[in-house]
């Protein structure tokens, strides 16, 4: 059988966890066999019919305007984060355009920033969420274990996604994993999305479907989700309990590159983040 589609699932998704009663539908309380909507209540809210709605989840439509998914967007009660995510799968099943899968390389503009918050931790992120560069606190506090020039070999350069469901160490590192690993997997969705034929992205996520339980069953949640700044809560090898806040930056001549900086609370003086520095000998050896 052949795959629907990403947007298919999607739409799916979201209408099998919208609650009826939360929707200006009538007859809402009649007995239903499966919780969610029916399709022809979306296709009703979204002002389309039904036949071309089902074509759409049954991934037999390649175009749908803007204007029809923005309608199936509020029909779904979608966020703005959702239905961005929306258009974008639905605009990658509409062209076709190739974005490489080859290796990245940090752009020289988000290594002249990098250069500037020597003070913080801080890393530079490809698409992939691969680590392409690093300063010496941003090593310490993400994986302090690894070569501090790992992110400078294609062949073993830290790749986010992997540390944080294969490596224990650096699952160990956070006092709320479950959290961090739901709020990081919406994220790598949406990330799919603006990247749909980006076959090392899509190997990595199959890759991970495969060996991690917890991210095989986050991901098929189909849960959507922007993270550009928010808070770590960590146990580190150095600093001890922190709490960490970090906020994503684009890069103008590189959009899919960002630089992710760092900072420590209640560090007045700087004391607990150059304690990052202090990581056992034996913990990078493990």
């Amino acid at each position: 059988m052949n795959h629907p589609g990403d947007l298919a699932v999607f739409l799916r998704a979201k209408r099998a966890v919208l609650v009826p009663e939360s929707t200006p539908l009538n007859g809402f309380g009649v007995r239903r066999r499966v919780p969610g909507l029916r399709r022809e209540e979306v296709a009703q809210l979204a002002g389309v019919s039904v036949t071309y709605y089902t074509r759409l989840e049954q991934g037999h439509s390649r175009n749908a305007s803007d204007e029809v998914l923005l309608a199936l967007a509020r029909a779904l009660q979608l966020s703005v984060t959702e239905a961005e995510h929306l258009l974008d799968l639905a605009r990658a099943r509409r062209t076709a355009t190739t974005t490489g899968s080859g290796t990245e390389t940090a752009s020289p503009n988000a290594r002249a920033l990098l250069a500037l918050v020597a003070a913080r931790p801080a890393a530079i992120l490809g698409r992939r969420n691969d680590i392409l560069a690093w300063n010496a606190l941003g090593h310490a506090l993400v994986a302090p274990h690894l070569p501090s020039d790992a992110p400078d070999h294609p062949g073993t350069r830290p790749s986010l996604p992997r540390l944080l469901f294969l490596d224990p160490q650096v699952r160990a590192l956070y006092r709320n994993w479950d959290q961090e690993a739901a709020d990081y997997v919406a994220y790598l969705r949406l990330i799919s999305g603006k990247y749909p034929d980006d076959e090392t992205l899509t190997s990595m996520v199959g890759e991970l479907c495969v060996h991690d339980d917890v991210f095989a069953g986050l991901w098929s949640s189909g849960r959507v989700g922007e993270c550009v700044a928010g808070t770590k809560h960590m146990i580190h090898p150095g600093a001890g309990r922190i709490t960490v806040d970090f906020q994503l930056w684009a890069q103008s001549d590189r959009p899919d590159q960002r630089l992710e900086i760092y900072e420590l609370r209640d560090d007045p003086d700087g004391a607990r983040t150059r304690a990052l520095l202090n990581v056992p000998a034996s913990y990078a050896t493990r």
